[in-house]
């Protein structure tokens, strides 16, 4: 009875119920689907609304948090029952609930309601695990290790370069340290809350744990450090368990030898601090902690460096020394050492391998000098020589390590140069990227071996092998056999949230060109280059980081860097270049407002793209104290310190601004830090901060003006692409002058041929400033070409990786995402994916679609997942119809501005329509949630 009931009651449905299903899905605490380590008191919930109807909003929520899934399941939360709250918000609801407690597992889901009197189901569950979130939940954990760095030994912060010889040579012991424990009940779940510094490779049982990569990241280890929480329910057993972990330098300690190093310093030796929480199904909780009763010795691991490479020895291995019942013996007591300042969780994703690449060719390179050829400076030198070279082509650029997999005699050694470039002479050619950096493998003689290095990477295309031969070739010297060599494609597991096509298959690979330098310059930090520096230079995360959102979720990895400028932060309200500050630099290289600004403009960015005002909140004393310092050293409220437009095109080699005065790209920054904070001093109700910097504000346009801007030529300057684009996007340009700079920017570009001259700080505000005043025709003829420096000139000298000059010089990186701005063109200009800058357009809540068919491309489409879920378009010209599919995510609503004539005729999904507008060439439509057909006649 109950069912034929049920059955006659979804006959008298309607229809649309079926059709326009609400659903919840996607929930994210703290931009993660189920992060652990989460140390917020109140974290940022966020969900996604889904539906196949149209403008969708949502009207209500309920979000339900319990600390156990039984008690959820049942529609209890016991920490937290927001009940029905009257509110469209679906990305960072703050919880509100009990206090969260250390190490503890949360469970929530959420209901909703929107404007079509549709509600949805319980959403599926979703979870969060706490932190350790003071001294006292470590249980007394302690820092131990397998040796002690005498305190004169110590050099910090570290030295620019291999510092005076009188430090001498100087390595390591790599350590590993492994520990006994005894599980007698059921486990209900088990976390390892673990530091190893510089990194560190956990495994229990002999299985690694995870699937991390250079753990935790690296960070300013005067003050902080990072742990990383891992699950090891599934991994431990009952009875005895093994838990080994080794170690690995990092940043931590820097080898002195002949290697490649770009800095010197030695934080400590290697250590490391955990423990291990079992909860089992009986509702007790164990802890194991590190401390004096773990056992150490010396890992195979002979060298690490990372700047140098890695030594492996085979040898050295000690067979199930990470597995129950081995005989540690003759190991040593672990010894306790200092800790660290701060111990913070891991909050940015870790590096993961990603793709992987065998040889596209393999060259006999026959007997030599190791690694790369150079003129010996004195003839009677001996040059070091191997008995057999061989290079492999990998035909991509990346950032990463390598597997090796080789058979030999027990103690030969195998020797691999990773290299971007090859020299004249045919071998690996290091020079901008560090040189030398290798790693030795010493061959146990046991069959075929495997190893991939652990503890360093690289930027690299080619590796040369030596001492040891290709499949197949003769081996009159009975070398070892390299059975198989694979590039592994190392990077921060940010999620992908982007993708983009176009018709214009130059733009398709300048897009690839950029994205290989994105992918290898993220690691725990957004580096400069994957090998000679691999520091956190900061002006690009703010200047390439549009483009980098729309393909990658960056939130978290966004967070570590604002993270590690609030710790670089001096005592006078500086933030130095790079961060973390390993090594002060100093004068220009130290402080340059473009880059420091960095602390102003990433956490702004950061609400604007996801809608996080926690992190303004949490940014805000950090923006006052730069600010601070910044009026501090302006002359007349000018400031003219600092790098300029980096890497421009001029007569001279790339460097120091050639065509941009000095002060003009500093102080336009500064008067753009001025108007951020001073809207930010708003939204935290900071009325007297916020006119403090509006009067300021003023005081600076003034003054730029006065000194750079030429009435009589209406130019910034010398005129330069730089200075007038940024005069232009910071508003710095009075309104009656603003169309007659534009011009020049126009003018200056096709008087050079169409070619850009604009560096690492102007070029991205060059893009923007032409988008906005709808020349993007001009932005075309710039990048559709080969024959001057730009993109397509690198790729057609062969790069497959965006290179740090212009001119894809041999001299300098050539895995550089510094100059990746056109990315962000390509989206919200081709594709027309576009964020309204004002606060509707905050998190994308509304959208405008605004597409950009210039030049020869006839079709074009993109996507990228916002807060708010999927936004995508797809353009086409055919004969004479535009046309264009759009999806919009629930919640949100978009403005769409077809490039068309304004007599077209217009239909939406089949229908007959009227445009809302015109203007600027453009038919204006607003629309909802939901997919759309839209063509123009």
């Amino acid at each position: 009875m109950k069912i034929k009931k049920l059955y006659i009651w979804l006959l008298l449905l309607p229809v649309q119920v079926f059709a326009q299903a609400l659903k919840v899905a996607n929930l994210q605490c703290e931009y993660k689907a189920a992060p652990q380590g989460v140390e917020a008191a109140s974290p940022n919930l966020s969900w996604q609304l889904q539906s196949t109807g149209h403008n969708i909003i949502q009207t209500s929520y309920r979000v339900l948090v319990a600390d156990n899934i039984q008690a959820l399941a049942k529609n209890t939360g016991n920490v937290w029952d927001s009940k029905k709250v009257s509110s469209s918000a679906s990305i960072q609801v703050l919880y509100s609930g009990k206090p969260l407690q250390a190490a503890k597992t949360y469970y929530w889901k959420v209901m909703v309601w929107d404007n079509q009197q549709h509600t949805s189901a319980w959403s599926k569950p979703a979870e969060w695990q706490m932190g350790l979130l003071t001294k006292a939940d470590w249980k007394g954990a302690q820092w131990i290790a397998y040796d002690r760095l005498p305190d004169s030994s110590h050099i910090t912060p570290l030295i620019h370069l291999r510092g005076p010889k009188k430090l001498g040579l100087a390595n390591d012991v790599l350590p590993l340290l492994r520990k006994t424990v005894t599980i007698k009940k059921p486990v209900k779940k088990a976390t390892m809350y673990i530091s190893g510094l510089g990194h560190f490779e956990m495994s229990v049982n002999g299985t690694k744990t995870g699937d991390h990569f250079l753990d935790p990241g690296w960070t300013g280890y005067d003050k902080q450090a990072l742990y990383v929480p891992l699950d090891v329910t599934k991994q431990l057993k009952q009875g005895e368990n093994a838990i080994g972990v080794m170690l690995g330098n990092g940043f931590f300690f820097i080898p002195r030898d002949v290697r490649y190093r770009k800095l010197t310093g030695a934080y400590g030796y290697p250590k490391m601090i955990c423990r291990l929480v079992t909860e089992y199904t009986d509702g007790t909780t164990e802890s194991v902690v590190s401390d004096p009763t773990w056992k150490t010795a010396p890992s195979p691991i002979t060298y690490t460096s990372i700047y140098g490479g890695e030594d492996y020895n085979a040898n050295l291995e000690q067979a199930g020394w990470n597995k129950p019942g081995f005989n540690d013996a003759a190991w040593k007591k672990a010894i306790v050492v200092d800790g660290i300042l701060q111990l913070d969780a891991q909050i940015a994703e870790p590096l993961k391998v990603f793709e992987q690449f065998t040889a596209k060719s393999i060259k006999n390179l026959g007997a030599g000098v190791t690694g790369q050829y150079s003129k010996p400076k004195d003839s009677t030198m001996k040059q070091k020589v191997m008995r057999s070279r061989y290079l492999y082509d990998f035909g991509q650029n990346l950032s990463g390590i390598f597997e090796l997999k080789v058979k030999g005699k027990k103690g030969d050694t195998v020797r691999i140069y990773p290299a971007e470039l090859l020299a004249a002479e045919g071998t690996i050619n290091q020079k901008g990227s560090g040189n030398p950096h290798y790693y030795d493998y010493v061959v146990k003689g046991d069959g075929e071996e495997v190893w991939q290095p652990r503890f360093t990477y690289y930027g690299f295309r080619y590796m040369q092998v030596e001492n040891a031969v290709a499949p197949g070739e003769a081996n009159p010297h009975k070398l070892p056999v390299v059975t198989g060599l694979k590039s592994l494609h190392t990077r921060n597991a940010a999620p992908i949230v982007g993708e983009f096509s176009c018709s214009n298959e130059l733009f398709n690979k300048t897009f690839a060109l950029i994205d290989w330098s994105i992918k290898s310059n993220m690691a725990s930090v957004f580096t400069d280059c994957p090998h000679r520096e691999k520091l956190g230079w900061l002006e690009e995360a703010h200047l390439v980081g549009g483009s980098i959102r729309y393909i990658y979720d960056i939130a978290n990895l966004s967070r570590k860097c604002i993270n590690d400028m609030q710790v670089a932060q001096t005592a006078d309200g500086l933030v130095p270049e790079i961060a973390p500050e390993f090594t002060n630099f100093g004068g220009i290289f130290r402080d340059s407002p473009e880059w420091g600004s960095n602390s102003i403009i990433m956490p702004w960015y950061v609400y604007q793209w996801y809608g996080d005002k926690k992190v303004l909140a949490d940014s805000y004393s950090m923006m006052q104290r730069y600010l601070t310092y910044l009026a501090g050293m302006a002359k007349e409220n000018i400031l003219s310190q600092g790098l300029g437009d980096w890497y421009d095109l001029g007569p001279k080699s790339p460097g120091l601004s050639q065509n941009t005065p000095q002060g003009i790209t500093a102080t336009a920054i500064y008067y753009y830090d001025l108007n951020i904070v001073s809207q930010i001093a708003r939204m935290l109700d900071k009325p007297a901060d916020a006119a403090k910097y509006e009067k300021l504000a003023i005081e600076v346009r003034k003054a730029f003006n006065q000194k750079f801007f030429n009435q009589q030529t209406k130019q910034y300057g010398t005129g330069s692409q730089t200075a007038n684009a940024m005069a232009v996007y910071f508003d710095l340009v009075e309104a009656k002058d603003k169309q007659a700079v534009i011009a020049n920017i126009v003018k200056e570009i096709k008087d050079h041929n169409n070619a850009l001259t604009a560096g690492d700080i102007g070029y991205r505000y060059l893009l923007r400033v032409l988008d906005d005043a709808g020349r993007s025709d001009v932005i075309f003829d710039m990048n559709n070409r080969s024959d001057v420096p730009g993109y397509g000139y690198q790729l057609a000298k062969g790069a497959t990786a965006l290179t740090e000059s212009w001119q894809a010089l041999p001299g300098v990186s050539n895995n550089h995402l510094m100059l990746g701005h056109i990315m962000e063109w390509f989206y919200s200009g081709l594709a027309g994916i576009k964020q309204p800058d004002n606060v509707n357009g905050v998190g994308f809540r509304s959208i405008d679609i605004r597409p950009e068919p210039v030049g020869d491309v006839t079709s074009a489409q993109a996507k990228t997942q916002s807060p708010y879920g999927i936004i995508s378009t797809k353009w086409k010209k055919k004969g004479g119809t535009f046309l264009l599919d759009v999806e919009i995510p629930a919640n949100s609503r978009a403005t769409v501005y077809l490039p068309v004539a304004q007599t077209a005729k217009l239909s939406m999904n089949g229908k007959a329509v009227q445009a809302t507008g015109y203007e600027n060439g453009k038919a204006i439509m607003k629309v909802g949630s939901g997919t759309y057909h839209l063509e123009a006649k």
